[in-house]
C-alpha cells in the first residue's frame, strides 16, 4: 500500500509540478484520489475588494458548490454513524449494512460522497497518523462496480483502491485474503459501494457476487453501504443468496425533495409580492338586473293583455307566434277543396 504522505514528493521544482499533475489525475476509486477529495476545502466566494475573476475561474467556482444537507443526506449520515457504533461490538456475525436506492439523478452518489467525506475527516482529525509512519489510516473505502463485473473483478477493485499488487495468475481466494488483511491493517471502518445495480447474479459471470459481498461483510470490521438505481427490483437482493444481504441491511430511499419537511412549510402566498400583470385590488363588476327570461312568468304578458281596452269583448291578442317548423320537419298538407267550399258558404251566409 502506498503511503499518501509520500505521494507527490519531488526533489526539484519541475518534479513537484509533475507530481502535482499526477496527483490530480488520480481517480476517486483510489486512495490518493479519495484523500484529495476529502481533504480539499470547498471554494471560497470572492471578497468584495478582490479583482474580477476570469470566466474559467467563475465556472470552476460554480461547478464546486457546497452540498446542501437534504433529508436523505441527514438520514444517511445518522444511520451510518449508528451502524458504525453498533458494528464495533459485533465480532462473531456480519455487521449491519445500508442500501441507498432511488431513481436516476436523485442524489445517491452525492449523498454517499458527502457522508464518506464526513466519516473520513472525523477519525483522521481525532487520531492523526504519527509523522513518518509507514502506514496511513484509511477509515473509508470507495469502490465503483465496473460494468459486467464478476466476483474476481469486483474484489480486484477493492485491491486497486489501496494499491494492492495483484497478478492475473492469482485466484479469487488469494485476492480476497490479501484484501481482507490489508483493509483490516489500514483500519477501514466504512466501505462505500456505488453502482451496485450493475451486478446481476442471474448471469454466469455474476453468480458468485452475492457470496463475495457476504464473505467480505463477515471478514472485514467495517460497515458496508450499497448505492444503486432501484436496487429493490434487481435480483441482487432477491432469492436465497440475495435475501441474506437484504435481511441485514436497512433501506434508505432518495427521491425528489418534498415541498415541506416536518414542521417546515413553504412560505405562504401572502408573503409573496403580487404579480405585476394583475391589479392589487379588483373592482367588482356592477350587478345587472335579471333578463326577461328569468323574470316571473306573469311578466311575459304585454301591456294590452294586462289592461284590455274598454267597450270591447274581443279576447286579447296573441303576442307570441307559433314556432316556425324546422326545415327537416315534414309538413302535413290540408285539403284545399274543403277550405274553398267552406269560405264560399261563409260568403253566401253573410
Amino acid at each position: 500500500m502506498v503511503n499518501p504522505s509520500q505521494t507527490g514528493a519531488g526533489s526539484t521544482q519541475g518534479g513537484t509540478d509533475d507530481s502535482r499533475e499526477v496527483e490530480l489525475s488520480w481517480p476517486l476509486t483510489t486512495w490518493q484520489g479519495w484523500q484529495r477529495f476529502a481533504t480539499t476545502d470547498p471554494p471560497a466566494p470572492p471578497l468584495p475588494d478582490a479583482p474580477p475573476r476570469s470566466r474559467e475561474e467563475r465556472l470552476a467556482y460554480h461547478s464546486a458548490f457546497v452540498t446542501i444537507r437534504t433529508p436523505a443526506i441527514h438520514t444517511l449520515a445518522t444511520q451510518v454513524r449508528t451502524l458504525m457504533t453498533l458494528g464495533r461490538h459485533q465480532h462473531t456475525i456480519a455487521r449491519p449494512s445500508l442500501i441507498v436506492t432511488g431513481p436516476a439523478a436523485a442524489g445517491k452518489t452525492t449523498a454517499l460522497l458527502n457522508v464518506g467525506r464526513t466519516c473520513h475527516l472525523a477519525p483522521t482529525r481525532k487520531n492523526p497518523a504519527p509523522p513518518g509512519s509507514a502506514h496511513a489510516v484509511a477509515p473509508v473505502a470507495y469502490v465503483l462496480v465496473p460494468p459486467g463485473a464478476t466476483a474476481k473483478t469486483l474484489v480486484t477493485e477493492f485491491a486497486r483502491y489501496l494499491d494492492i499488487p495483484t497478478t492475473a495468475r492469482m485466484t479469487q481466494t488469494q485476492i480476497t485474503d490479501t484484501v481482507c488483511h490489508t483493509y483490516t491493517t489500514a483500519g477501514v471502518q466504512l466501505v462505500l459501494i456505488d453502482e451496485i445495480h450493475r451486478l446481476n447474479p442471474r448471469t454466469t459471470t455474476g453468480a458468485q457476487t452475492p457470496d463475495l459481498l457476504k464473505n467480505l461483510t463477515e471478514r472485514l470490521p467495517a460497515t458496508f453501504v450499497y448505492a444503486g438505481i432501484n436496487v429493490t427490483d434487481t435480483p441482487l437482493f432477491t432469492g436465497t443468496r440475495g435475501a441474506q444481504l437484504a435481511g441485514r441491511a436497512t433501506l434508505i430511499t432518495c427521491g425528489p425533495l418534498p415541498a415541506h419537511h416536518g414542521t417546515r412549510h413553504p412560505p405562504p402566498a401572502r408573503c409573496l409580492p403580487p404579480p405585476t400583470h394583475r391589479r392589487p385590488h379588483r373592482i367588482p363588476h356592477p350587478t345587472h338586473p335579471p333578463s326577461r327570461h328569468h323574470r316571473h312568468p306573469r311578466w311575459h304578458r304585454t301591456h294590452h293583455q294586462s289592461h284590455p281596452r274598454r267597450g270591447t269583448d274581443r279576447p286579447p291578442r296573441r303576442t307570441t307566434q307559433p314556432p316556425h317548423p324546422h326545415p327537416l320537419t315534414p309538413v302535413h298538407r290540408t285539403d284545399t277543396t274543403a277550405l274553398t267550399s267552406t269560405n264560399t258558404n261563409r260568403a253566401f251566409t253573410r
